[in-house]
């Protein structure tokens, strides 16, 4: 299967929280997007990595992906070394997403800026002829996304552009809220979080208000581009 977009995440829920809206918009549209976890989010103070597992899977569905996957590597402990960005260079090369979105490329998780630099470092390898990949004996063409966007998290980053969510919002809320082992819960006594609070509940909905305020829109999800952007028709800035 080819893909037109690919998310990853270095914990489950990283994409919801990121560009879950995006998401829903692109699936909507007839596009056909993946979501990629690097890690089970096995140190996390809240629920399992079995409960996340599920809960993953639950959000996927709600999304309308085609499908998500889990790369297992360590939660807290992600590197840029040659042995984690190989798989991601093979499953790039086995999907070819047109468009990459990744983690912030600094925010409060350290795993998030270590994520984005692992997985962008892999978009540019992938499309390397010299480096050769094999997945299930077969040798791997070379693949590199056309563009690679980054996503907006725990802190406001600048975003270069932004996409228009004003009727996915509450497809992303209710993808965040299928970890229920994760946000906020009035009758889950575990130990508290930043992102189990209300406060962080409530910030999903008024940060994509907030830019959609400062865009002349209702709701949005900002990105940051690693190249600069070409304009073709610069009609699209009359939207």
């Amino acid at each position: 299967m080819k893909l037109d977009y690919l998310a990853i995440g270095a914990h489950p829920d990283d994409v919801e929280i990121g560009c879950g809206a995006t998401l829903a918009k692109l699936t909507a549209a007839g596009k056909k997007v993946g979501i990629l976890d690097l890690t089970r989010g096995e140190m996390g103070s809240r629920g399992t990595p079995e409960i996340r597992k599920q809960e993953a899977e639950n959000a996927a569905k709600i999304l309308q992906v085609e499908f998500r996957n889990n790369l297992e590597y360590p939660d807290g402990f992600l590197e840029n070394i040659k042995e984690y960005q190989i798989p991601i260079v093979q499953y790039l090369r086995k999907y070819r997403p047109e468009v990459v979105f990744l983690n912030a490329p600094e925010d409060r998780h350290p795993d998030h800026a270590k994520s984005n630099k692992l997985c962008s470092d892999a978009c540019f390898l992938a499309g390397l002829q010299a480096l050769k990949t094999q997945l299930d004996g077969v040798t791997q063409e070379p693949w590199r996304p056309k563009k690679v966007f980054s996503y907006i998290q725990w802190r406001d980053l600048k975003p270069d552009f932004v996409v228009v969510v004003d009727d996915f919002i509450e497809k992303k809320l209710e993808s965040c809220m299928a970890y229920a082992s994760q946000f906020y819960n009035p009758e889950d006594t575990t130990q508290e979080t930043p992102i189990s609070s209300l406060n962080f509940k409530e910030s999903l909905r008024y940060r994509a208000r907030n830019f959609g305020r400062l865009t002349g829109t209702e709701y949005a999800e900002g990105f940051i581009a690693e190249e600069i952007l070409v304009v073709i028709d610069f009609d699209c800035f009359l939207l």
